[in-house]
């Protein structure tokens, strides 16, 4: 069974690697699907001195299920079961950390850069999950 680990982060790019996956699962059934989101801790002083960790936790676990959920929802009407994980620490990293403990066989992502440049070439965090992981990586447009 092909185990695909798909990052969202409710971007439009994010949500069309989501409709590829739905694409490669009628077309190899069975399929799993991991979908994640990572959060990346705040280093401000200024919020850790407001909030406990376990509050700003709380708050980015909220944003994290919401941008899975709209993948979720993608899956749902498609009739793709799927697992899906809020994830803390550096982006990149994270996710292939999470492939691998889930042991999947690709890392299916949106293309998506926030600066021009980066929307010419290929969104910085695409390109660091590839220099990052030997685990395959489709990268939707």
């Amino acid at each position: 069974m092909l185990k695909a680990l798909v990052p969202v982060d409710g971007s439009r790019t994010s949500l069309r690697a989501v409709e590829h996956v739905i694409k490669l699962a009628r077309a190899c059934e069975p399929m799993a699907v991991v979908l994640v989101n990572v959060q990346v801790p705040p280093d401000s002083w200024e919020v850790q001195s407001f909030l406990k960790a376990s509050e700003v936790q709380a708050i980015q676990d909220g944003k994290g299920n919401d941008a899975i959920d709209a993948a979720g929802h993608l899956l749902d009407e498609a009739g793709v079961a799927y697992e899906r994980c809020v994830l803390h620490g550096p982006v990149a990293e994270s996710i292939v950390a999470h492939a691998h403990q889930a042991g999947c066989d690709k890392i299916v992502m949106g293309a998506r850069g926030e600066s021009l440049l980066e929307e010419i070439l290929i969104g910085s965090t695409t390109q660091a999950v590839i220099r990052v992981t030997d685990i395959p990586v489709t990268v939707v447009k």
